[in-house]
């Protein structure tokens, strides 16, 4: 398993699925349907007793993807997914204890941020790649846009309410690296273990971002 940036995560694919995995044997059919459309970075949160399994198990056996945590809040979660084998970190907002304990490890921290102050305070520990979170309900594209020239070092992932339909607002932006959404992995298709369904869904949604992007 190689190390990544941050910067690499945010390029190596348009869109990053939070995947939200409740069995662990959903997790490696998931990863390799997304995988099958296209998509080969993958956001497991932990909001499942079945995460850190799945990071392990996609980590092990799918070694050409980059595979993270989502929604870590702490030291003790943070060093699990290390474990585990995720290549890279992200959560929902952050914390100080947070921020000091990703200075010291080697794999990328992607913090979530809502706000200027939140993003300078990211800039001032090294961080400019940032989760914009929840994206939607905080204004969106035109905050992105209106941020982004105040603070142009700054490559964004927004995630929080980012689908097909307002997908072309935030890929116009130079300051959005990726997007994150689960709109191509919806619950029942997992659920029914509906895996080429995904796939196809996956498909769509990286033409979309490629007809988008040119």
């Amino acid at each position: 398993m190689s190390k990544v940036t941050a910067a690499q995560v945010f390029a190596a694919s348009p869109i990053i699925p939070v995947m939200v995995i409740d069995d662990v044997k959903d997790a490696l059919p998931l990863a390799k349907a997304l995988a099958d459309g296209g998509i080969n970075v993958f956001e497991i949160t932990l909001r499942t007793d079945a995460a850190i399994a799945s990071i392990a198990a996609i980590s092990q056996e799918m070694p050409d993807a980059i595979v993270g945590a989502g929604t870590v809040i702490n030291p003790k979660q943070y060093q699990a997914a290390l474990d585990a084998g995720a290549q890279f970190v992200i959560s929902p907002g952050f914390s100080p204890e947070l921020l000091e304990f990703s200075q010291t490890k080697e794999v990328p921290y992607i913090p979530g941020v809502a706000t200027a102050s939140e993003m300078i305070t990211a800039l001032s520990y090294g961080l400019d790649h940032l989760k914009f979170f929840p994206a939607e309900a905080n204004g969106g594209a035109p905050v992105l846009k209106a941020v982004s020239a105040a603070l142009p070092q700054i490559k964004f992932c927004p995630t929080g309410g980012v689908k097909e339909a307002n997908l072309a607002n935030y890929l116009a932006l130079d300051c959005v690296g990726t997007v994150g959404g689960t709109w191509m992995i919806p619950a029942a298709a997992i659920q029914s273990q509906s895996w080429a369904e995904i796939t196809q869904l996956s498909k769509k949604a990286c033409e979309l971002v490629a007809s988008l992007r040119g």
